[in-house]
């Protein structure tokens, strides 16, 4: 679908919502404050770090912004720790019968042209090994078959009809599931696509998903992007539900010359994520080229897509 120039005001449901902006309790309400009201008090720090930042373009010295980071990257770390004992949300996912996903595969991509054939079939293939594993670990939490067809592989797929993959190495940041790495990898045999998954377990899951479905343009690393990226370089990093916009730039800023291109996939807060992460992209030389507006379908969700061109693809 073409870009419609129209903005929602409700939320997306499928949306991640960390990192997101609070534009309006910095001022009204003291910081100290907020953590009795139930709120995060690192949102209302933003303006302050965003006044530090400035003119500070130094990757090898510690910020102050690094420093009142320390204590949430331990945080942080113990997560992820966590992550590999955490009970599954899901234990009980139902698995669709192939016939049932290929319909609903079909039903999704019905609108769509140059569809290649056979990819729905892989598609529906992946998303049940997906939902079978679901039962053992947090990887999807859409379990209806209709919108699993269009909010996970429409949603990844059509990016092969804005960007141009032959033949490029792309890093899927933060993998999980494999969403958008594999349906891209599927769709597109010349892309090279690094799937990049810090958790462990779920690193695993990648290994054995690119396995069963025979990808060979798929290769999984169990690491933060952030720090494969310091040796290594890619064509293009995308990033799906993992943070905001200004997050993403944030955990990008130190390799961010590794990269030609950031593409971010957004849900209806994509506006408001763009303005707080003006200035922070600006400062880090990370220049907005696309905004890319389309609809899933059966009213199942508007989508943005963001293109950001990065240092490393503009000759600095």
């Amino acid at each position: 679908m073409l870009p419609t120039g129209q903005e929602k005001n409700e939320e997306d449901p499928d949306e991640t919502p960390m990192g997101r902006e609070e534009e309006t309790f910095e001022e009204a309400i003291d910081p100290a404050d907020l953590a009795d009201l139930g709120f995060d008090d690192e949102e209302g720090e933003d303006d302050d770090e965003e006044e530090e930042e400035e003119g500070d373009d130094s990757d090898g010295e510690t910020s102050p912004e690094d420093s009142k980071a320390a204590p949430k990257a331990k945080k942080s770390a113990k997560k992820l720790e966590d992550d590999e004992d955490e009970e599954p949300e899901f234990p009980d996912t139902p698995v669709p019968s192939k016939k049932v996903m290929l319909n609903a595969m079909e039903w999704a991509f019905s609108g769509e042209d140059n569809v290649p054939e056979g990819l729905l079939e892989k598609y529906a293939d992946h998303a049940r090994f997906m939902l079978k594993t679901n039962r053992e670990m947090n990887l999807t939490s859409i379990l209806d078959p209709k919108e699993i067809a269009a909010k996970h592989y429409l949603d990844s797929w059509r990016l092969t009809k804005l960007l141009p993959l032959m033949a490029k190495t792309v890093l899927d940041l933060g993998s999980g599931g494999g969403l958008p790495g594999i349906p891209l990898a599927i769709a597109e045999p010349e892309l090279s696509m690094v799937l990049c998954e810090a958790r462990l377990q779920k690193a695993r899951y990648l290994e054995k998903a690119v396995k069963e479905i025979g990808l060979t343009n798929a290769r999984v690393v169990a690491q933060r992007a952030e720090e494969w990226l310091v040796d290594e370089k890619v064509n293009m990093v995308i990033i799906r539900e993992v943070s905001s916009v200004r997050e993403n730039i944030r955990t990008l800023r130190k390799v961010r010359h590794s990269m030609r291109d950031v593409v971010m996939l957004k849900g209806n807060s994509w506006s408001r994520e763009l303005r707080a992460a003006e200035r922070e992209a600006e400062r880090l030389g990370f220049r907005l080229d696309t905004v890319w507006e389309h609809d899933l379908p059966g009213e199942m969700g508007h989508r943005v897509v963001l293109v950001y061109r990065a240092p490393g693809g503009m000759g600095r």
